[in-house]
C-alpha cells in the first residue's frame, strides 16, 4: 500500500504509472533543452529582449514581466508581484546564494516529483528567490511559477488543485513558510546569518515570531498592545502580540456604500477602518474574558494599540463575511492615500517617536475582482521607481495614480518613508 504524498495515485502491478512518468519525464527534459536553446537565440537578439511603450511622447523599455497563470492562480500571482516591489524585502532574497537541489546527471534538468523524494528536495525560499529574479528582467515571455507552485502544493496542502484561493491567506501561509525555513536554513545552512550581516535590517529586527528574527519579521514584523478591562472590578490585563499585517474590519455603516462617486452619505476611508480596529469596545457574550480577580467570565472592553511599527506595514481589508450559509463580499469602496498615511495616533507612545517616522507611502494594492473568494480575479497594482504598474497575470500595463486610488483595495502594503517630502497626511 502507498502512503498517500500529494498528487500521486497506487500504481497498477505492470507499474504502467511509473512507465508514464519515466515517458513524460524524457519528454520534458528534451523540450526543456530545445527551449533553453530558443532562450538563448532571443537573448542573443537585444532588439527583441524589451517591451517599449510612449510615456510622455518618448519611448521607453517597459521591463516588468507578467507571471502565467497556471490555473486559477492569480491569487499567487498579485501577492508575488506586489512582494517583488517591496524593494528590501525583494531584494534581501534576490542576493542571497543560489542553492542547487540536484547534482550529477539530473543537474540543471526538471523533474518529476515521486512521493520517494521526500520533503527535503524542495524549498520554498529558493524558488521564492528564482521568481523575484526572473521579475523585472524585460522578458518578453511572461514567467511560469510552476516550480514555486509545485513547492506550494508539497508544504502547504490548503492550496493543493486549481480552485481559486484567497490571497491573504496564500500571503500569510507564504510569509509563516519563508520564515520558518529562514530560521532552519537548507541543507544544514542557515540562513539567518545572512540577516545579522545585513546592518539596515538589524536596528529594528527586534520583532520575533515563531523564534529567531529573519528579513520577514525585520520587514513585516509589528507589535500590538491588547488591553483588555473588566467592567465589573476594573482588572486591566495587557498582553502584547507580534503581527505581520493588520486585519481591519469596514465598518457597518459604510457596507451598502459600493462606489467612489456614489452620494448617500460619508465615504468610507482607510482612517475608518483604522479607528474602528483601534477605538475602545465593548465584548459581546461570545467573548466574555475569563477576570482573574474575580475567578469567572465578566463584561469587559477591549482596545488595541500599536506598540511598534513595522518597516512594511500590511493592512487586509475584510471584504469577506460568513453568513448562515455563504461567504459574502463587502464591495464598499474605501478611499486610502498614495502618500503621507500617518499612524503617530494609534501609537502607544506616540512622543517617542520622530516627526516623519509614522509616515507611510504606498507600494502595492491587492485588488479581488468579483462577488465571491472561491470566484472572481485577483491583480495588482504596484509602483517601481516612480511609476505605477498594473499586473494582471501575464499582462503588465502602465497606469497612473488617478486609476490606482479609484481600485477597491482589498490588501494595502504601505512603505516607511525614508527621507522627506511633501506633508500629505491621511
Amino acid at each position: 500500500i502507498y502512503r498517500c504524498d500529494d498528487f500521486v495515485v497506487n500504481d497498477t502491478k505492470l507499474g504502467l504509472v511509473q512507465k508514464v512518468r519515466e515517458h513524460l519525464q524524457n519528454l520534458e527534459n528534451s523540450a526543456f533543452t530545445s527551449d533553453r536553446h530558443r532562450k538563448r537565440k532571443l537573448l542573443e537578439n537585444s532588439s527583441m529582449n524589451s517591451k517599449l511603450l510612449k510615456v510622455n511622447g518618448s519611448t521607453t523599455a517597459l521591463c516588468a514581466t507578467g507571471l502565467r497563470n497556471l490555473g486559477n492562480t492569480c491569487f499567487m500571482n498579485a501577492i508575488l508581484q506586489s512582494l517583488s516591489n517591496i524593494q528590501q524585502f525583494c531584494c534581501y532574497f534576490k542576493e542571497l546564494p543560489a542553492v542547487e537541489l540536484r547534482n550529477g546527471k539530473t543537474a540543471g534538468r526538471r523533474t518529476y516529483h515521486t512521493r520517494s523524494q521526500g520533503d527535503n528536495n524542495v524549498s520554498l525560499v529558493e524558488e521564492f528567490r528564482k521568481t523575484l529574479c526572473a521579475l523585472w528582467q524585460g522578458s518578453q515571455t511572461a514567467f511560469s511559477p510552476e516550480s514555486l507552485f509545485y513547492v506550494v502544493w508539497k508544504i502547504m496542502p490548503n492550496f493543493r488543485g486549481y480552485q481559486q484561493q484567497d490571497a491573504h491567506e496564500f500571503m500569510r501561509y507564504l510569509l509563516d513558510h519563508l520564515h520558518l525555513e529562514l530560521q532552519g536554513g537548507f541543507n544544514g545552512v542557515s540562513r539567518s546569518v545572512i540577516l545579522q550581516e545585513n546592518s539596515s535590517l538589524t536596528a529594528s529586527s527586534k520583532c520575533c515570531i515563531n523564534g529567531a528574527s529573519t528579513v520577514v519579521t525585520a520587514i513585516f514584523g509589528g507589535i500590538l498592545q491588547n488591553e483588555v478591562n473588566c467592567l465589573i472590578c476594573g482588572t486591566e490585563s495587557r498582553k502584547f502580540d507580534p503581527f505581520l499585517d493588520l486585519s481591519l474590519d469596514i465598518p457597518s455603516q459604510f457596507r451598502n456604500k459600493r462606489t467612489k462617486n456614489q452620494e448617500n452619505g460619508p465615504m468610507c476611508t482607510l482612517r475608518d477602518c483604522l479607528r474602528s480596529f483601534t477605538d475602545l469596545e465593548e465584548l459581546d457574550e461570545t467573548e466574555l474574558y475569563m477576570c482573574h480577580k474575580c475567578k469567572k467570565k465578566q463584561k469587559s472592553t477591549k482596545k488595541f494599540w500599536i506598540q511598534k511599527l513595522p518597516k512594511v506595514l500590511c493592512l487586509h481589508l475584510k471584504r469577506f463575511h460568513w453568513t448562515a450559509y455563504l461567504r459574502n463580499k463587502v464591495d464598499t469602496y474605501v478611499e486610502f492615500p498614495l502618500r503621507g498615511l500617518d499612524m503617530k495616533c494609534y501609537l502607544l507612545e506616540p512622543e517617542n517617536s520622530g516627526p516623519e517616522s509614522c509616515l507611510y507611502d504606498l507600494a502595492a494594492v491587492v485588488v479581488h475582482h468579483g462577488s465571491g473568494v472561491g470566484s472572481g480575479h485577483y491583480t495588482a497594482y504596484a509602483a517601481h521607481e516612480g511609476r505605477w504598474f498594473h499586473f494582471n497575470d501575464s499582462t503588465v500595463t502602465l497606469t497612473d495614480e488617478e486609476t490606482v486610488v479609484k481600485a477597491k483595495a482589498y490588501i494595502l502594503f504601505y512603505v516607511e518613508r525614508q527621507a522627506k517630502s511633501g506633508s500629505d497626511k491621511l
